[in-house]
């Protein structure tokens, strides 16, 4: 089982940081440096930091005001040894080449730890930030396909003996080993070669959170980790099947695409004291937040709607189209209410939710692993840090004691902990070849 750490400021939860001795700021760097040593020390595969690109006063704390995911993270690496470092960045709104510099430059930084989540972008807050035109949900996906082919062209762009640093002849580097990419593209140009070296890893690893299927076909192209959002078991099997199918039929290896839906869990000692903090959790809400968050998810504004009333028939919003289907799907299969929607929404952002005790959990991701629904979890506490500490304290023991989680980490890069190979370098298996 894979478990990553999906840490926001003020916790996952709309009003987390409404929570007793829970951090509250989105830019308190030591605040990240605890969560991320916490989740160190339980041996998690990754940490996770998602991010927002335009600034909302009525939406989630913790995208109201953040630092910098790349930044941060590099701040990390100087405070934890062995868990994974993924950080957000889009498509739409960056440059293949400085992006793909700084992700290097975080793989160096970090000896191998560094990941790219993937995420094509669609604020339109966020265009009128970078003055950008709306661009169509499939388009989007177009874009970053040729971004991520250019960023993987960057980064093969240094062959790993290309660095010579003699000091007696005062050679530097093997010119023959350092290549231009001369990329002219449809969206890009871009020359190259870049100027970091080859990453420790060969390359980042890519991390993806699209499910629609323009998302599903993008991440059977380039997903080492698929990061979803799940409500029910058997819709989580079906979707497990059908991306290792598709990945399979793009000639990759299925292991090699880890599905990680995000999970937020809620830990008792008994069950009745479990469900006491997730009723709790529904008291800190603030409507307004949890309102706005709905309506960004699912692409529409649903203020206009009775919260008592049926969850209304909405079409495919150009936005988030993946993640609003499988949310709504669920909830007309089980004829839920709005409000059932709302709350959900509130408390863990739509996000699948276990409450019970430690073996109860324990047994509910098993299940889900085994089934199978999913290879892991990216986790998604409440608050930080009690809900973090009671996962970490509770759950992780029964699902190490039962053998189906590591209790040290094996490798010391992020490929390694998901078992991922690492890419040979194309210039230098073109020579082997020739």
């Amino acid at each position: 089982m894979h478990l990553g750490l999906f840490a926001i400021g003020g916790g996952n939860h709309i009003a987390g940081w409404r929570h007793p001795g829970a951090y509250a700021r989105g830019d308190d760097f030591n605040a990240f440096a605890h969560m991320a040593q916490s989740a160190e020390r339980a041996c998690f595969d990754m940490f996770f930091i998602a991010d927002a690109l335009a600034c909302s006063t009525d939406g989630h704390p913790g995208f109201m005001a953040q630092l910098d995911p790349i930044a941060t993270l590099t701040g990390l690496a100087a405070v934890t040894s062995n868990i994974g470092l993924v950080g957000t960045a889009s498509t739409t709104f960056n440059e293949p080449y400085m992006l793909s510099r700084q992700l290097a430059s975080l793989d160096h930084i970090s000896h191998g730890r560094a990941g790219w989540n993937i995420v094509t972008s669609s604020d339109p807050r966020a265009e009128l930030n970078f003055g950008a035109k709306s661009v169509a949900h499939d388009e989007r996906y177009a874009i970053a396909a040729e971004f991520v082919e250019v960023a993987l062209g960057l980064w093969d762009s240094w062959e790993e003996d290309a660095i010579v640093a003699d000091a007696i002849t005062g050679r530097y580097v093997n010119p023959d080993r350092v290549h231009p990419l001369n990329h002219q593209g449809e969206h890009f140009h871009v020359a190259g070669p870049l100027n970091t070296p080859r990453c420790p890893q060969g390359r980042p690893v890519l991390v993806q959170a699209g499910s629609s299927t323009a998302g599903q076909a993008f991440a059977s192209r380039y997903a080492e980790v698929l990061f979803t959002v799940q409500q029910d078991l058997d819709v989580a099997r079906d979707f497990y099947a059908v991306v290792k199918r598709q990945v399979a039929e793009r000639g990759r290896n299925p292991a090699h695409c880890k599905i990680m839906p995000g999970l937020t869990t809620v830990v008792g000692g008994t069950e009745a004291e479990a469900k006491a903090k997730l009723e709790q959790l529904a008291d800190y809400v603030d409507e307004s937040s949890a309102m706005q968050t709905m309506s960004v998810r699912l692409g529409h504004d649903m203020s206009k709607y009775p919260l008592d009333g049926p969850v209304p028939d909405l079409p495919v919003s150009d936005q988030i189209q993946g993640y609003a289907r499988m949310m709504l799907t669920s909830a007309y299969r089980e004829k839920s209410k709005l409000r059932d929607l709302y709350n959900l929404f509130a408390v863990s952002r739509g996000y699948l939710i276990f409450c019970g005790t430690p073996e109860q959990i324990a047994d509910s991701m098993t299940a889900w692993v085994e089934s199978p629904a999913c290879d892991g979890f990216n986790l998604t506490p409440a608050h930080f840090p009690e809900a973090l500490d009671d996962l970490i304290d509770g759950v992780v023991p029964v699902l190490q004691n039962r053998g189906v989680f590591r209790r040290d980490y094996d490798s010391d890069t992020l490929r390694g902990h998901f078992g991922l190979p690492e890419p040979e370098n194309r210039h230098t298996r073109a020579r082997r070849s020739s």
